[in-house]
């Protein structure tokens, strides 16, 4: 029988003062839902399998396995090695935007991100933590330091107040950083031309990283749905005003948006990187569920610590 996590009320989540505890709360719903991951157990060279028994730890099922053939089978391993993890995250002030009232793409974003960054250290995985917006800012290596954990969160609690966005930039700058084939998650709303940062992100790929792009949206952007009457609005980067009807200037918009979203689609197949689009109005438990049964990160079939 499956376990389906109860529904988390997004407004009074995000509402929630302090990250630690919203994240606290998106961990019930993810452990209830999850009875298997691809980022649980890793190893430097695979040795046997074996059946599973009452009291095993359910970190080292099999996944393939038990899609195959329902049966449970763990994984044994030579050595144990750690993930490295780099969670690169849109701090740019487009992340300030929400048309639902108290969820903004940045909050979600910043509550999706810590409790990965959370979920990775129960694994015994190791996170850090990088904010871009013209280029790297707030960057926290990977280490097992005490208070490691609660300094990511306290750092993603740090509103978003970049200018500007240079991803192509923010991009080269990790890879100087990540020496270590890592799992690299660049999270974002990706509203900048993908010509800026689909080379760079390639080449990360290509160093043998394996990199993941969230697309983080508000569910009036695809298609201004939200916007009844014309009003003013301020471009949160710029500056900039602009009127907007929202009867003349939807088709317009959809049809402009709709070949971004195919653009960004397109640069991330190029760079063979996985890319999954989240609007904030969908609950931040099913969408990390989702996200962690995507395929298991490349690293986990030969290690992580060498080249």
């Amino acid at each position: 029988m499956s376990h389906r996590p109860a529904q988390l009320d997004l407004s009074a989540l995000l509402a929630l003062r302090h990250l630690e505890w919203r994240v606290r709360a998106v961990m019930e719903g993810v452990r209830v839902g999850l009875h298997r991951s691809p980022f649980a157990g890793s190893s430097v060279e695979f040795s046997e399998y074996r059946p599973y028994t009452n009291g095993d730890d359910i970190r080292h099922l099999d996944w393939r396995v038990l899609a195959r053939s329902d049966r449970y089978y763990l994984r044994k391993h030579e050595e144990e090695t750690n993930l490295l993890a780099w969670l690169v995250v849109d701090a740019s002030r487009s992340m300030q935007f929400g048309s639902i009232e108290g969820v903004t793409k940045s909050e979600y974003a910043n509550t999706l991100v810590a409790t990965l960054a959370w979920f990775l250290h129960e694994q015994r995985d190791i996170p850090g933590l990088a904010r871009f917006h013209r280029g790297l800012a707030d960057v926290i290596p990977p280490q097992t330091r005490p208070g490691h954990l609660r300094r990511i969160l306290a750092t993603l609690e740090q509103p978003a107040d970049g200018a500007d966005t240079d991803l192509g930039a923010s991009i080269r700058a990790l890879a100087r950083l990540a020496r270590r084939r890592s799992l690299v998650i660049v999270v974002s709303d990706f509203l900048t031309q993908e010509e800026s940062w689909s080379g760079p992100m390639a080449e990360l790929a290509m160093a043998g990283h394996d990199v993941r792009a969230l697309q983080i949206l508000d569910p009036a952007e695809p298609g201004l749905e939200s916007l009844a009457h014309a009003m003013r609005w301020e471009d949160l980067e710029t500056g900039r005003t602009l009127y907007v009807d929202p009867t003349r200037s939807r088709p317009s918009y959809r049809q402009k948006f709709s070949a971004h979203a195919d653009a960004v689609r397109y640069a991330c197949e190029r760079a063979a990187v996985p890319l999954m689009t989240v609007l904030t109005n969908q609950p931040l438990d099913r969408v990390l569920l989702s996200f962690l049964r995507q395929r298991p990160p490349l690293g986990r079939l030969r290690g992580l610590h060498g080249r």
